[in-house]
């Protein structure tokens, strides 16, 4: 995306009209010389204009003039007047303003002669501004020093004369904007303003002294007054680093000026190194050689203590503004070069800010750049000592190492830049000092960094910056020789969002450089280019081709984004190797269900491809001259989204914006619009929308070339070719409008509108709706009936639908829309009016859209003054201004005030009777709307203000007393459970009750005195009466006589929706209206809202935030309070901008104070408190130095952290508060890094708040740590919470919080110390579980060194005697804890010092809980070490020796089940296949001694008792005796070598007793099945005696989650071939196994896996017993229930499981009967199976959907489309197929009568029409009572669509069967059905019709879901009544 640098903005020369004149008088004297008269001429004109661009041009013309006038001489006078004017206006112009660069330019055309002149004057008009003593004028002076110095010679020259001038206005101005500072507290706007001026005044002196070095250095002997300039300036320089109160870009350029400015007096000798040296050190040794006055300034930078950021800065000046290129000038230098380096790691190890952290990065890659410039130099000029010390193996290499890999997975992008910049240079650096001849093979340094960084997790995002500087360094042979796998594993990371874009970036290095060492190969042994280009592409493209084939479409998504691109650049000619090998595979690869197979893949590389420009041109027939058109039609409709959207790229996206769109490409579009318009998925919807826009563009460039070219092209056959195209454009356009518009009925699901109104939206913005001969004429398409069904959108429940068709509205032809028309402008009105009062609240929204509508309308005002008549209200509407264009500020105004009528008097009632108002008339619409017309106004352009101040004042009076009204109920203690909830009984008279007891709580006694209601309570709203009608729903009736209804939700929804409504109309009053203020020079600023309205609203949000209960009230209160402090940080109000400030300190000390009798609400994590702080410290600038934060923070966690004397409640409340705003403080996102460095104090609140005595302090401190943990590890990614992407190492986790490293240890040795489980007892430290927690997410890195001043090892042994715990959990974590502490090549020696440390035999001091800490581990080490891919070769480590020596601790000599256990456990781990950590024959003879053990056992010896022990532990002992017996029967029983004991062992496991045993076999037996699936052989276990177990099983089995494994397994071995089915006492027929097996299906609906799983086993045995032809009579019965069945899994309610089992089903049955010719099932069962699949196509679920349309590749080829044979499809294409399928079944089957009455039920639908209308009525009052209940609603499905679908085929099969049958041919009953069904049909369009007439005006709106169904109905049965016409 390329960004146009924004244009300076061009502005007329002003002056004041004294000047002006005297100017004008000294340019109008007479006589002299012609030319002169000219240039004077042409001034004078310039100054009398007022066009900025027409007086830069004179001034330009000036500039020739002056030029013309050559060196002869002419009359001074009039010439030095012109000069003074040019001077005078230069200097008085703005920086940037265009006119002040065009006068330079003509000043530096005046002939040589006059340049002194010119000089002069430029030096007195300047002379004169910095005489002015006007502070408001100083930064225009400096920024017009700055312009003199920028490129404008006369400019330097007149600095250069008046330089001590100059400085000294510097210095002066500095020292002044230094001393306004500090006054300057909580005025962010004034502060940014003083930075600016510091910053700029600061680069200005710099350039001042760098420009003139010459004069400085000449007057500094002789001119005392340049010295105390020089001296005032590095005085304000050296504040500013030392100030913290500036921001960091000042500082950093105050470092730098302080080096220039020592360099420019002192030279560029040793001198200046040697003072630099010292300042850097903080030493005043160093300063002796520099003169008195510099020293003494020096001097006190170096004494007393500075900020660490001191240091960096003046690192920065000294590598910026010294000169490093070439010899250096001595020793001192290179002492400086290294000291500056060292300063600077120094410095890195104790920050915390990360502005700081990346200013400390930045500097070390200059110094890098600084050190390779100085090596860059001749060889023979280098110092031997520093090119040493600069060399890959010195210290200095090694810490600059460890910066960076401790900072390559910093948080800031610019940090990570930084640390890769840094690597290369320090890579750069080895090779220059290394001693190889050859640069371009690395050393042995060199590729142990190599080595080490492949042995990184790919997760890290650093290592692919490391091994890009490494390829673009060394090349990628000697990478791709140590890890040639490396291709392919990048790829398989490209899945991955975050890290795909590093992979593809090293990718992208890697193929270009080793392209480029093949094709060096090549030339050099002169082979040809054929050969290796083919290595190349088998290195690299035949690797993609494989992952796009077969990997998941959502895994793959990346690759056409980042790296499909890259590859084509490099290698465009390796396209056609792409299509070609894909070509090949398509034939044989269709794809997995989750693959986009060889199609998708082709469409990816050819899209990318397209966008690149290296397709070919295009052939008849062909696309692109490569892939036939229908393999195109193919993918557009393809099953996985990405396949389709790759499809349509390819159509739409082109590297040519005019590309003409070809008439193939129109009906590719047509083909993929219908059916991909009802997408779930946002991302395809976007993407959608985004390809079409990118299609619409190209045809609108590309027509307005065609157009251009008409007038322009010669050859008549080519005009007539462009008007052919641009009539095909506007065919296609009017369709696709056409299209569009005609799907927004009744009924369209969401999506599909959507996407509609999107288009359209992109229709109206590129080509408009406009109506008559220009364009395209997109107008003359829409009709009143389209227009009317996008005004029917705004009624919409979905917010953007909304949005969209109100958007949509304005750009159509109003004619067409029709609301200028009186009448319907009316109902329109009161619709909107009538929605305003809805107790729906998205009813609310409905109305603001159509009132923002309305507002263009010009007799807008005429209708609502009716409205106010008709509904008693006394309404005047404002008058129109007589020459102003005020249309919508009338009425906008009109609208408002008739809502404020209305809400004054509704809000009048509610304080009244608020039950009443709940029900009838809520609130919160009326303020809804006139926050929602209020947005719609332009503030900039108001003419009535003085009614704008009126009505704003009663608006914000109005929104205090509806506050007051609601408040009570969302400020009481339990705002939720206050009022009655549905279920109960009370009557209207006891929720009034409740509800005039309602008191806010200001305080927080209620725990220890709860307050009780009045029990004597008396009603005195006598004259109201008052029934129950139903549990939790009161109707009564107003004096009036009005009739209400109301519930408790009704009344909490009415007050806490006002409440927010009205957080919003205030935020939105403050935000947007402009303020009315005086400025700090009394000058008035009229606006609409007062300074003290402002400040009454921020009181009215701070008394909300802080006393609301209800989270809803005071989330919302706090959008509202966030617009306010936007405001008043950006307001001009002195007094407002220091009101943050002065709330903060207000609120911290009130939390400070607060006790239980305090106002603020402890509880509810203390409720809205958090939220005001929040608002307040994100309305500070980040860019500022976040004082407020800083000081809040500090506050609130010296007020959190533990203190001794705080343990009862009363004095826990201020810590409870701190802790919970600490939480909500570190969750804002908005606070970005200015946060980080209060996350080391947080922790360490958190951890200690854990050991508090108090529950409250321990719930928050948790919250707290749970919200931390998040924010220095990162969301969760991946399900692997333990995964290393979810963790970070050690190095990089305490160099960011370096304080933890001491505390975590100190709390760790602490914790370990209460462990010890010898006294019997269970002893457990508060904060130890949180310290495990933290440890576990930390890991060691392959790149740490051998020494680390933080390393992880101190934390090992107290990790280790953690495991010592009583409690199991403790002892758990600690064993995980404990893995990512030891290094990968550590973990052998540390697993057998575990081992050691266990008892080698049975003892009485033996202490169980030690010992299965120990195993825990050490099993949890070699889990870890078994996943690893870089293990070691095994060596000898005497692992095994002690194990086999304590192998009493897995017999029955050890007593505890537990620890037998675990031993087992690390049994099975060191005897398994992937474990390389003993020698061969050692695993040999330990599997031995563990099959002993294993025979021995109680699960083989077959002892029911033993095994049934209810002992603690058994289970878990079993199961892992389970698991050695599955490794040597099941896993890999070739490497136990007893072939025999397989199917004995697994006979055992099915046979045991406990059922987790059987579950655990009965998994892996299925895992393995799965795995070997697509092997020939069986596996050995799987043989007769174990088939007999499983079917016995299926019959005999009792657990249901093993019987729903061993029906998965039949399933699975069924696949296979033909079970023999026995129940373990007689063989079974297959006739009495599906009975039993759909008996079994009808009992187990309970359990939806065993339910799916029975009835996936039963449909197989169905369809092979339908295949063969073994099925007797009764059967029938059989396979009937089962298609029921079957149908009863495909309706809506039913589970997602259940609907893919059905659709699997249905799927697999597609050809045996769905399609079968012989219709084995009958007529009625096969018709209803194919209605289930049809009902599954329309499911809400995508993945339903996706598998029911899967049914195409099992359907014969000859009755469906050669295009889609064979291929997936979307589910609206194969839903269209799969209806014309069974109607040209119908055909074959010879049943097209009873097929046309079935299909023409389907189209009538229910028939019985009173229920549903009653039911319909019912739910509707349902709906009334329950405000956010709702039913299963299907938002993908569409009825309409369904019905027209079913309609557009049963007429072509009528028609057909018609054809070739007479009308007569029709049976007697049949035409009896016919006649019946057609009367109901004819009862329903009537029923319909009347129904329809009896709903109220615009019933779109008012009743939309009624007017919805009975639209469907009539259509329903008006489409049938054809049907059956066409038919008799």
């Amino acid at each position: 995306m390329v960004v146009k640098k924004k244009a300076p903005k061009v502005e007329a020369l002003v002056l004041d009209e004294e000047k002006l004149h005297h100017l004008l008088a000294s340019l109008s004297i007479d006589g002299g010389h012609d030319g002169v008269r000219q240039v004077a001429h042409t001034l004078q004109s310039c100054l009398e204009l007022k066009d900025p661009v027409q007086q830069i041009q004179l001034v330009k013309k000036v500039g020739s003039q002056l030029e013309a006038l050559g060196e002869e001489q002419t009359d001074e006078a009039l010439l030095g007047a012109c000069l003074h004017t040019l001077a005078l206006v230069y200097i008085s112009q703005q920086a940037k303003n265009p006119l002040r660069r065009a006068i330079a330019s003509a000043l530096s055309l005046v002939p040589a002669r006059l340049q002194e002149q010119t000089t002069a004057c430029l030096c007195a008009c300047l002379s004169d501004c910095l005489s002015d003593a006007n502070p408001d004028r100083y930064s225009h002076v400096v920024d017009t020093i700055a312009g003199c110095m920028d490129g404008f010679l006369l400019g330097e020259g007149c600095i250069d004369k008046l330089l001590p001038e100059v400085l000294q206005f510097l210095s002066k101005g500095l020292f002044e904007c230094l001393h306004q500072n500090s006054d300057l507290q909580g005025r962010h706007l004034a502060q940014a303003q003083l930075m600016r001026s510091c910053l700029m005044a600061v680069k200005t002196s710099m350039l001042v002294i760098q420009k003139c070095q010459g004069s400085v250095t000449a007057a500094l002997p002789i001119n005392r007054s340049l010295v105390d300039t020089l001296s005032s300036l590095l005085a304000c320089y050296m504040h500013i680093v030392t100030d913290e109160e500036f921001i960091q870009a000042v500082q950093s350029t105050a470092g730098m000026a302080i080096v220039l400015l020592i360099r420019s007096v002192m030279g560029s000798g040793e001198e200046v190194a040697t003072v630099v040296c010292g300042l850097l050190r903080g030493s005043a040794r160093g300063l002796d050689c520099a003169p008195l006055w510099l020293k003494q300034r020096c001097e006190r930078l170096c004494t007393g203590a500075r900020p660490p950021g001191v240091s960096v800065y003046l690192c920065h000046g000294a590598l910026a503004m010294l000169n490093w290129k070439g010899a250096l000038p001595g020793p001192q230098w290179e002492t400086l070069l290294l000291l500056v380096a060292d300063t600077l790691l120094d410095v890195d190890a104790s920050m915390k800010e990360f502005s700081t952290v990346m200013v400390v990065a930045r500097v070390l890659t200059l110094w890098s750049r600084a050190a390779l410039e100085y090596l860059q130099g001749e060889r023979h000029l280098r110092s031997p000592n520093l090119q040493q010390s600069l060399s890959g193996r010195s210290d200095l290499h090694r810490r600059l190492l460890e910066h960076i890999f401790s900072h390559w997975e910093h948080p800031l992008d610019g940090v990570r830049q930084q640390t890769h910049s840094l690597f290369r240079n320090l890579l750069l650096l080895h090779q220059h000092t290394s001693s190889s001849t050859s640069d371009s093979a690395p050393d042995g340094y060199v590729l142990e960094l190599v080595q080490r960084l492949l042995q990184l997790e790919w997760h890290m995002r650093g290592k692919y910056g490391a091994l890009g500087c490494l390829v673009e360094i060394y090349g990628a042979g000697h990478l791709l020789e140590l890890q040639p796998q490396l291709p392919s594993c990048l790829l398989g990371l490209m899945s991955d969002q975050t890290l795909a874009p590093y992979a593809s970036d090293l990718l992208e290095r890697f193929f270009i450089s080793h392209k480029q060492l093949l094709a060096a190969e090549a030339r050099t042994k002169e082979t040809g280019a054929e050969d290796w280009m083919e290595r190349w592409h088998r290195m690299w493209v035949t690797p993609l081709l494989q992952v796009l084939c077969s990997a998941r479409v959502d895994q793959t998504s990346y690759i056409l984004d980042y790296f499909l691109p890259k590859l084509l650049r490099c290698s465009p000619s390796s396209l056609m190797h792409m299509v070609q090998a894909l070509q090949h595979r398509s034939s044989r690869c269709i794809g997995s269900s989750d693959s986009r197979g060889a199609l998708g893949a082709l469409m990816t590389c050819l899209r990318a491809a397209r966008a690149q420009g290296v397709m070919q041109t295009p052939q008849e027939g062909l696309w692109g001259g490569l892939v036939p058109l229908i393999l195109l039609r193919q993918a557009l409709v393809h099953k996985h989204d990405q396949v389709r959207m790759d499809a349509l790229g390819l159509v739409c996206e082109s590297n040519r914006s005019t590309e003409v769109l070809t008439s193939q490409e129109m009906d590719l579009i047509r083909h993929f619009l219908l059916p991909n318009l009802n997408s779930q998925s946002p991302g395809v919807r976007q993407q959608t929308i985004s390809l079409f826009k990118k299609m619409l563009c190209r045809v609108k460039d590309s027509a307005q070339m065609l157009q251009k070219k008409q007038s322009q092209e010669r050859e008549q056959e080519q005009r007539d070719r462009d008007l052919q195209t641009l009539s095909l454009y506007k065919e296609f356009l009017n369709w696709l409008c056409t299209t569009l518009f005609e799907v927004l009925l009744p009924g369209a699901s969401f999506s599909k509108c959507l996407m509609s109104l999107h288009l359209l939206g992109e229709l109206a913005q590129l080509f408009t709706f406009d109506v008559g001969p220009d364009g395209f004429a997109l107008g003359d398409v829409v009709t009143p009936t389209y227009a009317q069904n996008v005004l029917y959108c705004v009624a919409s429940n979905f917010l953007e639908v909304k949005l969209l068709a109100s958007t949509l509205l304005e750009k159509l032809p109003p004619s067409v829309v029709g609301l200028q028309e009186q009448e319907r402008m009316r109902y329109l009105l009161q619709a909107a009016l009538d929605l305003s009062t809805s107790t729906k609240p998205f009813d609310s929204v409905t109305a603001a859209h159509l009132l923002n509508l309305l507002l263009h309308q010009p007799n807008l005002s005429l209708e609502l003054q009716q409205c106010a008549r008709e509904q008693g209200i006394d309404f005047q509407p404002p008058s129109s201004l007589p020459s102003a264009p005020d249309a919508l500020e009338v009425n906008t105004l009109a609208v408002i005030q008739f809502l404020l009528l209305c809400l004054q008097s509704e809000v009048s009632k509610a304080e009244s009777f608020l039950l009443q108002a709940a029900a009838s008339s809520p609130l919160y619409g009326r303020v809804h709307c006139i926050t929602a017309v209020l947005q719609s106004l332009n503030i900039e352009t108001l003419h009535h203000t003085e009614e704008w101040r009126r009505l704003v004042s009663e608006l914000i009076a109005v929104c205090y007393r509806l506050s007051d009204v609601a408040s009570p109920v969302v400020q009481s203690s339990s705002p939720e459970g206050l009022i009655p909830m549905d279920a109960s009984t009370d009557t209207s008279s006891g929720l009034q009750r409740i509800l005039q007891e309602i008191q806010p709580r200001d305080t927080n006694d209620f725990f220890t005195s709860p307050r009780e209601l009045d029990t004597h309570y008396e009603d005195q709203s006598e004259h109201r009466t008052t029934c129950v009608t139903s549990p939790g729903t009161v109707c009564g009736h107003t004096p009036g006589g009005e009739d209400y209804r109301v519930t408790a939700q009704m009344v909490l929804v009415c007050c806490w929706r006002s409440m927010k409504e009205v957080a919003m109309l205030l935020g939105q009053l403050c935000q947007s209206l402009p303020l009315h203020y005086t400025g700090d020079k009394a000058c008035t600023h009229a606006g609409i809202i007062t300074e003290e309205q402002v400040k009454g609203v921020g009181l009215y949000f701070r008394q909300q935030l802080l006393q609301s209960r209800h989270r809803g009230a005071f989330e919302l209160a706090y959008v509202g309070f966030v617009r306010l402090t936007d405001m008043l940080c950006r307001s001009g109000s002195k007094v407002l901008q220091q009101l943050p400030a002065y709330w903060l300190s207000k609120v911290l000390e009130e939390v400070k104070s607060s006790d239980p009798l305090s106002k603020l609400c402890a509880t509810r994590r203390s409720a809205g408190i958090p939220f005001y702080i929040q608002a307040l410290l994100s309305s500070e600038p980040k860019s500022s130095s976040c004082s407020l934060l800083k000081m809040t923070m500090k506050e609130l966690i010296a007020l959190a952290m533990p203190a001794a004397d705080r343990n009862t409640d009363n004095d826990t409340v201020p810590q409870v508060h701190a802790l919970n705003i600490l939480r909500a403080l570190y969750r804002d996102t908005r606070l970005g890094e200015n946060i980080i460095p209060f996350v080391s104090d947080g922790m360490q609140v958190a951890v200690l708040g854990f050991t508090s005595p108090v529950w409250a302090v321990r719930n928050s401190s948790t919250l707290l740590f749970s919200t931390l943990i998040t924010r220095i590890f990162g969301v969760k990614k991946g399900r692997d919470e333990h995964a290393k992407k979810n963790r970070m190492t050690g190095r990089e986790f305490f160099t960011r919080f370096p304080a933890l490293y001491s505390f975590l240890l100190n709390q760790l040795k602490e914790a370990a110390a209460t462990v010890e489980s010898d006294s019997g007892q269970v002893k457990l430290h508060p904060s130890l579980f949180l310290l495990l927690l933290v440890l576990n997410r930390l890991y060691p890195s392959p790149m740490d060194g051998t020494y680390s001043p933080m390393g992880l090892a101190p934390f090992m042994p107290f990790i280790i005697r953690c495991g010592r715990s009583a409690v199991y959990r403790t002892r758990e974590m600690a064993a995980r804890a404990l893995v990512p502490f030891v290094l990968l090549t550590q973990i052998p020696s540390t697993i057998h010092s575990l081992l050691r440390d266990l008892p080698p035999h049975s003892g009485p001091q033996i202490q169980n809980n030690s010992i299965h800490g120990t195993l825990l581990q050490v099993l949890f080490l070699l889990q870890s070490y078994r996943s690893e891919s870089h293990r070691p070769p095994p060596a000898e480590n005497g692992i095994g020796e002690a194990v086999l020596q304590r192998m009493w601790l897995a017999s029955r000599e050890n007593s505890c089940v537990v620890t037998r256990g675990a031993f087992l456990d690390v049994l099975v781990c060191l005897c398994g296949p992937k474990m390389s950590l003993l020698c061969d024959s050692e695993v040999n003879k330990l599997r031995q001694e563990t099959l002993s053990i294993l025979l021995t056992s109680t699960l083989v010896t077959n002892n029911p008792a033993a095994t049934a022990n209810m002992e603690p532990g058994n289970t878990q002992y079993m199961l892992s005796l389970a698991k050695v017996a599955l490794s040597a029967s099941v896993d890999v029983p070739e490497l136990w070598g007893r072939p025999r004991l397989t199917s004995k062992l697994l006979e055992r496991l099915l046979q045991c007793p406990l059922y987790e045993v059987r579950e655990l076999a009965l998994e892996r037996v299925l895992s393995g099945l799965e795995k070997e699936e697509d092997q020939e052989e069986k596996p050995a276990w799987l043989n007769e005696t174990t088939l007999s177990n499983l079917t016995c099983l299926a019959f005999h089995e009792t657990h249901p989650q093993c019987l729903t494994k061993v029906l998965q397994v039949l399933s699975v071995l069924h696949c296979g071939g033909e079970l023999h089915w026995t129940d373990g006492v007689q063989h079974l027929s297959q006739d009495k196994v599906l009975l039993h097996l759909l008996a079994l299906a009808q009992r187990a609906v309970h359990s939806v896996e065993l339910y799916c799983a029975a009835m996936t086993l039963l449909s197989q045995l169905v369809i092979q017993t339908l295949n063969s032809d073994s099925k007797g009579p009764s059967m029938e019965t059989c396979f009937c229930q089962w298609a029921a069945l079957v149908c009863s899994c495909c309706s809506e309610e039913q589970p997602v499981e259940v609907k893919m089992m059905a659709a699997k089903v249905l799927v697999n049955s597609t050809g045996s009967m769905l399609t079968n010719s012989k219709l084995p099932l009958g007529l009625v069962s096969t018709v209803s199976l194919w209605r289930s699949l049809f009902t599954l196509l329309q499911d809400e679920d995508q993945e339903v959907r996706g598998f029911a349309a899967d049914f195409i590749a099992n359907a014969p080829a000859h009755l469906i489309s050669a295009d889609v044979t064979g291929v997936s499809v979307c589910p609206p294409v194969g839903l269209d197929i799969g209806v014309g399928l069974l109607c040209r079944l119908l055909e074959v089957w010879n049943q097209v009568p009873a097929g046309v009455l079935a299909l023409t039920e389907w189209l009538l639908g229910d028939l019985q029409g009173n229920e549903e209308a009653a039911a319909e009525e019912s739910s509707v009052l349902d709906e009334e009572d329950f405000l956010f209940e709702k039913g299963d609603l299907n938002l993908w499905a569409e009825p309409v669509q369904w019905v027209k679908l079913l309609h557009k085929h049963l007429i072509a099969l009528v028609l057909a069967y018609k054809q070739t049958h007479d009308s007569g041919a029709l049976e007697l009953e049949e035409a009896q059905q016919i006649s019946t069904l057609a009367s109901k049909a004819q009862t329903k369009v009537v029923n319909t019709k009347q129904a329809l007439l009896s709903l109220p005006v615009l019933p779109q709106f008012s009743c939309t879901v009624e007017h919805t169904h009975l639209e469907l109905q009539q259509q329903r049965a008006t489409l049938a009544l054809d049907v059956l016409e066409t038919f008799r």
